[in-house]
């Protein structure tokens, strides 16, 4: 197991600047994921720690050692990809213990690792398979293994579960979750889903055109974003954003509706803010802000509720069940204490 220190690392494609300046430590046997929208670099930064893409400024280390120039197999990392990459022509075995018969392992230790790994990951009944006989999740399952059987110091994820049914992802979610509880090998992971990051890192770092917005624990993402950007990523459904101004420590939409706040800084009085509200920071109340229901979507365990308020629609989750019809009026009251101020110019969380 192995650090990584990403330290002011840039690409260019051409004239064409990807990644500006992003520096982010990795402690050893953490479970990092990079998260952030499509084309937002997190791929590309990925591949630079894996020795796929050049470094065109900064630094890169793996366990100490600057790997900028280094290729892939000397890194000592092992990578597992959203197409699985498996040989068609090998089987489960055959493709687990390629790696290891390209060292010229010996055989008895590659049978060893590829047993452990098989039966790590439940695939002991597979080995003698080819790739075409297996399903999604049991060619992922190979992939993996075929990761686990090198032993590397840096296990890193490209996407990996984004060829898989929803059932089946969740299912792939804490299979890779007790995997590092189990192996507690440093790990990358590269995802665009914000559930797969909230649910499996120990630190989420997340990006957007090329630069970190912010890291940190999960919750820590959750409960303190630093801006709308940020905000509106993490969490599903997303925050609410509901443009006004600060009157007397209340907030005032531009429709004039006045809605609760925690506490405000000094400040922000008179000023244009953002009123962030997360869905599931919203109760009915009979005392409440008068809302119009939009539209109702139950999920059993949970009703998601689109409301108008004023000109502006907002989402609600609620644990009851809704007996109304679209049209109707209910009474909502947010959380003063869970809603968020962000500066209207500079999307910047505003802390009173």
């Amino acid at each position: 197991m192995a650090a990584v220190e990403i330290r002011d690392v840039r690409k260019s494609f051409g004239a064409t600047p990807i990644i500006h300046g992003v520096s982010i430590d990795i402690r050893d046997g953490e479970f990092v994921i990079l998260v952030g929208p499509s084309g937002c670099g997190k791929s590309t930064l990925l591949r630079m720690i894996a020795g796929l893409e050049n470094v065109t400024g900064g630094e890169i280390r793996i366990a100490d050692r600057v790997v900028n120039n280094m290729p892939p197999k000397e890194r000592d990392i092992a990578m597992v990809f959203q197409n699985y990459a498996l040989y068609p022509h090998m089987t489960v075995a055959d493709n687990m213990a390629f790696s290891m018969k390209l060292r010229g392992a010996p055989q008895a230790e590659i049978e060893t690792r590829v047993s452990k790994a098989a039966g790590i990951l439940g695939l002991t009944q597979l080995l003698d398979r080819f790739p075409r006989q297996l399903s999604g999740g049991q060619r992922q399952r190979v992939a993996m293994g075929r990761a686990i059987v090198r032993d590397p110091q840096v296990f890193l994820f490209d996407e990996p579960l984004s060829n898989l049914d929803a059932k089946l992802r969740v299912a792939m979610r804490t299979e890779i979750k007790e995997l590092h509880q189990r192996l507690k090998t440093t790990t990358v992971y590269v995802t665009h889903d914000q559930i797969e990051a909230m649910t499996m890192a120990d630190k989420i770092v997340v990006m957007h055109d090329g630069i970190v917005e912010q890291m940190g624990s999960p919750l820590d993402l959750y409960d303190r974003p630093d801006n709308v950007f940020v905000a509106g990523f993490i969490g599903s459904p997303s925050m609410n954003f509901i443009t006004g101004r600060v009157e007397n420590g209340a907030f005032v939409t531009g429709d004039g509706i006045r809605l609760p706040l925690g506490g405000a800084p000094a400040a922000a009085e008179g000023r244009p803010v953002i009123y962030g509200l997360r869905p599931e920071h919203v109760s009915l109340d009979d005392n409440g802000v008068p809302v119009e229901v939009v539209v109702i979507e139950p999920t059993g365990s949970e009703t998601q509720v689109v409301v108008k308020l004023g000109a502006q629609e907002l989402v609600t989750v609620f644990r009851e069940r809704i007996g109304v019809q679209p049209g109707a009026q209910i009474r909502i009251s947010p959380n003063p204490a869970l809603v968020h101020l962000f500066d209207e110019a500079t999307g910047k969380r505003l802390v009173a």
